[in-house]
């Protein structure tokens, strides 16, 4: 496969939108799909019919192709707002892949390729531009996009603008504010992951006007969700492995135990990797790439890994630590079985899961003054004045920031969180920015230069014949690959651009690798650094409850798929039949056809009143008291039935 950034910065990519083509006919031209997948054509044809909407799809659904089709079909450019760098550069390099023009825009990036995307996006024939939230509230951008014809504005990770939502991010709440910019433009938000309360504040934040609501069911038939009590965890995640063959995934908490448990599973005959946000590009993009070519079975890792990769055909998705939510545990889980196959998520908890869980809550939500003295060491550790630093972005290591002012990383982590969600800084992900270099001097200069400094001659003479354009634009270098062509050590070949940028003779930027801090505010004293403290006590309440529902998931004796649905509002729902609790029903003699049998006569039985449990009972045979008990005690604890001091009711 061919590199992001061999893609990002190839000039050969062709016009290719097609204002007459039907849906179903671009699904076919750029995709290969003969049909679409459910709810996937009402969604787009209701954002072609500029009807502003919202779809909710499960991890996996295929929501990219709700907005990337209809603007396929139209004239105009879609403006795809994302929270993650990693996913916009995979679905640009998929789409550039197709012969469709993308770009994206992201921290790190300079001035002038910010400014040269943006003209791109105006005057050129670019179908897709992907931002953060944070760029899309940016002057220049809000400038260049009154003038962009745009024919839709796609919201992915949608939840990201509620305060109910388990990731909220202020930026988004900006996102409506571009609307009268773009006054004839849809909207389509799109998320895998909300609660009703979520569903109607993503509608009421982005100003939906007479909008649309799309739910896929959260349902996957295929999908046996399992929790197992365990306390030797590593011996039975490697008997899970060797009885479920195929690909997995097994998620943990820390970047170190990622290793340790690769470790164990390959000295046990299990091929696997790690992988964390540690990591460098370069070894994260290998990883990857093995793990979803079946070079490696098993992926060890943090919730780092997963988006935006669509591999099939995992079997076993395993977490060896308690998740934070059911919102990240449901997202990750989902990643298994996409094929419609057979699959597993399996829980491996002990009581000391509910413990950490519950400690890590306190520790993520750390006193104010000690958030007020993070956000101090920063402005200490980027050399910022105070009343500077608006919409500067900075490349960050918590490693060595912890280290330089003697600072716990996880209450660091947590602290930055919530000036994130306060609205003072943004933080992103690892995002790579690969080398690049433009000649400054003329053609006649650069001669007489060679002619001066014979030992560069061959170096400047390879950029040339390598990088068309140098002259007049940047362009992206390999520095490895340079190197090793004129058999050079790469450090030597760095230290040459060094001495060529220190002439005058080259414009260079050495490539980046790191998460990045951007300052939405000037820098202020700290006695100005407002918290909202009712805010601060309104995510942490939010936070303990999907605490409490994560621990109830993992302890109560109810169908797991059956928690998890209802958790996000769908409350009609069957119990699956295939978790460890429905198989636990099956192991009492209490068939699926039995249960349902008993239970609508139950139902009958009771109505609107209320019976005492012998009662209740001896409306059966005598034979069938065991089995009837059974039912009884499966209904109480899903829900259904209401038990009071042998009273019971009819509850769902």
């Amino acid at each position: 496969m061919k590199s992001i950034a061999c893609i990002f910065n190839n000039p050969k990519l062709l016009p290719t939108f097609h204002p007459t083509m039907k849906p179903v006919e671009a699904l076919k031209k750029y995709w290969g799909y003969d049909s679409f997948r459910s709810l996937q054509e009402e969604i787009i044809l209701s954002a072609m019919d500029g009807v502003d909407s919202l779809a909710l799809m499960p991890t996996g659904g295929g929501k990219s192709l709700c907005f990337q089709v209809p603007s396929m079909c139209q004239e105009g450019i879609c403006l795809v707002v994302s929270p993650l760098i990693a996913l916009m550069k995979d679905q640009v390099y998929h789409l550039r892949e197709k012969k469709i023009q993308a770009e994206a825009i992201y921290s790190g990036m300079h001035y002038k390729d910010i400014d040269r995307v943006l003209d791109n996006c105006i005057y050129g024939s670019v179908k897709f531009l992907y931002l953060s939230p944070e760029r899309l509230s940016s002057e220049i951008v809000q400038e260049r996009i009154s003038k962009m014809n745009v024919n839709l504005l796609a919201i992915d990770e949608a939840h990201c603008i509620s305060q109910w939502g388990y990731d909220f991010r202020p930026a988004y709440l900006e996102i409506a504010l571009i609307r009268p910019l773009l006054p004839d433009t849809p909207i389509l938000a799109l998320t895998a992951t909300a609660t009703k309360k979520v569903v109607d504040d993503i509608q009421q934040k982005l100003e939906f006007k007479n909008g649309k609501v799309f739910q896929k069911s959260f349902g996957r038939d295929n999908l046996a969700y399992v929790v197992l009590n365990e306390e030797g965890k590593e011996a039975k995640l490697l008997d899970i492995l060797r009885k479920v063959k195929g690909s997995g995934v097994v998620y943990v908490r820390n970047r170190k135990k990622t290793k340790a448990i690769s470790v164990y599973l390959n000295k046990n005959g299990i091929i696997a990797d790690f992988y964390h946000a540690g990591l460098s590009t370069d070894e994260r993009s290998k990883k990857q790439e093995d793990w979803i070519n079946n070079k490696i079975r098993i992926i060890v890792c943090t919730n780092a890994f997963g988006m935006g990769i669509d591999k099939p055909d995992v079997r076993t998705v395993v977490h060896l630590d308690l998740p934070d939510s059911p919102e990240a545990y449901f997202q990750e889980a989902g990643r298994a079985g996409r094929d419609g196959k057979k699959a597993f998520a399996i829980l491996l908890y002990s009581i000391a899961d509910g413990q950490n869980l519950e400690r890590n809550l306190e520790l993520s939500f750390p006193p104010i003054p000690e958030i007020k003295r993070t956000y101090q060491a920063l402005g200490s550790y980027f050399q910022l004045a105070t009343g500077a630093g608006k919409n500067e972005s900075y490349d960050f290591d918590l490693v060595s920031f912890c280290q330089k002012f003697s600072l716990q990383a996880i209450t660091v982590f947590s602290s930055l969180k919530i000036l994130e969600q306060s609205g003072w800084i943004a933080m992103t992900e690892s995002v790579y920015v690969p080398s690049s270099l433009k000649i400054y001097l003329n053609k006649d200069q650069l001669y007489d230069y060679q002619l001066k400094n014979k030992n560069l001659d061959n170096i400047i003479k390879t950029i040339l014949r390598s990088y068309q354009g140098a002259f007049h634009n940047y362009v992206s270098i390999n520095e490895t690959q340079l190197a090793k062509f004129l058999k050079m050590d790469k450090q030597e070949f760095i230290n040459a651009l060094i001495k060529l940028r220190t002439d005058r003779v080259i414009l260079y930027r050495p490539k980046k690798d790191a998460p990045q801090i951007i300052f939405l505010e000037d820098r202020v004293d700290i006695s100005n650094l407002m918290i909202d403290q009712k805010l601060y006590d309104f995510r942490k309440n939010r936070q303990m409850e999907r605490v409490k529902k994560m621990l109830a998931y993992a302890e109560d004796t109810v169908c797991r798929h059956k928690q998890l649905l209802s958790y996000f509002g769908e409350k009609e729902v069957a119990a699956c039949g295939i978790c460890d609790v429905c198989l636990g029903r099956n192991e009492v003699a209490v068939s699926k056809d039995d249960f349902a049998r008993y239970k609508e006569k139950i139902q009958k039985l009771l109505g609107s009143k209320s019976l005492r449990l012998k009662e209740l009972v001896g409306s059966f045979a005598p034979k069938r008291e065991k089995t009837v008990l059974k039912v009884i005690e499966i209904l109480v604890d899903e829900g259904m039935l209401e038990m009071d001091a042998e009273e019971i009711s009819w509850a769902g």
